[in-house]
C-alpha cells in the first residue's frame, strides 16, 4: 500500500504540474456548460420589432406598453407607413412588425372587436412562428383583462402575414445555414493539411529552395481547392433548387461572387491552421473541433443569437459563416441586391485580407 500511495502521489504531481491537463479537466467543462447553457435554447428573447400605430389611442398604447415590458421583444421605433416597414425588413434588423389600424380603440369599445396585423419575417420559420405566438398571447391577455373589467365579450383578431416564406418551408432557413457550414468546414479541412503535409513527407525543402515566394506557394495551395469548392457549391445549389424546392430569388451571379469570397476566406483560415501546426492529425483536429462547434452555435440558423449574452454575441462577429449566412438569406430568400449586403461582404473581405497577411507572415522559409 505504501508503494501504491507513492505512485498515486507521483501521478497527482504530474497532473498538477501539467497546465494543459488541468485546463482540460477543469477549464473545458466550465466553458462548455456556460456556453451551451446560454446558447442551446430555442426560446426567443429581445426579438427586434417595430410598431406602426395608426390609431394612437389608449388601447394601442397599452398594448405597446405590454410589448415593451415583455422580455421577448425589443421595440426599435414607431413607424408611420407600410413602406417603412418593408425597408426595415429588407435591412434585416427586425423580426416582426405590428400594425394597429385607425380607430382601434373605438372599434374595440363600440363593436366589441378590433383587428391587429402581425407581419413576420418567415425566412426563419421557427423564429417567425414563435414570436408571432408571443405577440398573440400578449394581445389575448389584454383582451381577457378587458373582459374581466367590463364583463363584455371583447375580441382582438390577429391577421398573420408571413413574408419571404409564406408556406413556412424549413428549407428556406436550412439551406443557407447548411451551405455556410459545409463550405466552411470542407474548405478549412482540405487546406489545413496542405502545408503541414509537405513537412511530414519531407518535400518542404524542395518548396523552400524553389524561386517561389511565400505568397505564390500559398496561392498555389489554395487555387485547386477553390475550383473544387465552386463545383461543390454548384452541386449544393442544384440540389437545393431541384430537390428541396429552395428558390433563388436574387442574382445567381452575385451569389457566386460572394460565395467565392467566402470560400477564399475559409481556405485562408485553413492555410493558417496548416502553417501553425506540426502534424496533419493536429491540423484536422483543430479544423473540425475549432470550426464545427462555433459555426453551429454562432451562425444563427440553429440557435437565435439574440438569446445569447452580449459577450457571446461579440464572439459571433468573428465567425465568417455568420456573415455568409446573412448574405445567402438576403440573396436567395429575400431577393436583395448588393446594396443590402455590402456591409457583410466588406467584413468577409477584411477577414480574408487579414488571414492572407498573417499566412504570409507565419510562413516559415526555414525548417529550423
Amino acid at each position: 500500500m505504501n508503494n501504491i500511495s507513492i505512485f498515486i502521489k507521483k501521478e497527482f504531481l504530474h497532473v498538477f504540474r501539467d497546465r494543459k491537463t488541468l485546463l482540460m479537466l477543469f477549464g473545458l467543462p466550465i466553458v462548455q456548460i456556460i456556453l451551451f447553457g446560454f446558447a442551446l435554447t430555442n426560446e426567443i428573447k429581445n426579438a427586434k420589432i417595430v410598431v406602426c400605430d395608426y390609431a394612437k389611442d389608449a388601447a394601442s398604447k397599452q398594448i405597446i406598453g405590454k410589448l415593451q415590458a415583455s422580455q421577448q421583444f425589443e421595440i426599435q421605433n414607431a413607424l408611420l407607413s407600410h413602406n417603412q416597414i418593408e425597408a426595415a425588413f429588407k435591412n434585416g434588423k427586425i423580426k416582426m412588425a405590428i400594425i394597429f389600424p385607425a380607430n382601434f380603440n373605438n372599434d374595440l369599445l363600440h363593436q366589441n372587436k378590433a383587428q391587429v396585423q402581425l407581419i413576420t419575417d418567415a425566412s426563419d420559420p421557427n423564429t417567425a412562428t414563435t414570436i408571432s405566438g408571443y405577440a398573440s398571447q400578449i394581445l389575448m391577455d389584454y383582451q381577457n383583462e378587458l373582459m374581466q373589467l367590463q364583463n363584455l365579450p371583447y375580441q382582438i383578431h390577429t391577421e398573420m402575414r408571413m413574408i419571404y416564406n409564406p408556406e413556412l418551408k424549413a428549407a428556406v432557413n436550412f439551406v443557407p445555414g447548411v451551405m455556410s457550414l459545409i463550405l466552411l468546414l470542407v474548405c478549412v479541412l482540405m487546406t489545413s493539411v496542405a502545408i503541414v503535409k509537405e513537412k511530414e513527407i519531407g518535400t518542404m525543402e524542395i518548396l523552400l529552395v524553389s524561386p517561389f515566394n511565400p505568397f505564390l506557394v500559398i496561392v498555389s495551395k489554395a487555387v485547386p481547392y477553390l475550383a473544387l469548392s465552386l463545383i461543390n457549391l454548384t452541386v449544393i445549389l442544384l440540389l437545393s433548387v431541384f430537390v428541396l424546392g429552395m428558390p433563388i430569388n436574387g442574382s445567381v451571379l452575385l451569389l457566386y461572387a460572394v460565395s467565392t469570397l467566402f470560400i477564399i476566406t475559409a481556405l485562408s483560415l485553413g492555410l493558417l491552421i496548416s502553417n501553425s501546426t506540426a502534424s496533419q492529425q493536429a491540423a484536422m483536429l483543430i479544423s473540425l473541433m475549432g470550426m464545427l462547434v462555433p459555426s453551429i452555435l454562432f451562425t444563427g440558423f440553429m440557435f437565435p443569437l439574440e438569446n445569447m449574452p452580449y459577450p457571446l454575441q461579440l464572439v459571433s462577429h468573428i465567425i465568417p459563416a455568420k456573415w455568409y449566412y446573412i448574405i445567402v438569406k438576403s440573396i436567395m430568400v429575400k431577393g436583395l441586391g448588393f446594396s443590402a449586403i455590402w456591409k457583410e461582404t466588406l467584413i468577409l473581405l477584411g477577414m480574408t485580407l487579414v488571414l492572407l497577411v498573417v499566412n504570409i507572415k507565419k510562413f516559415k522559409i526555414r525548417l529550423t
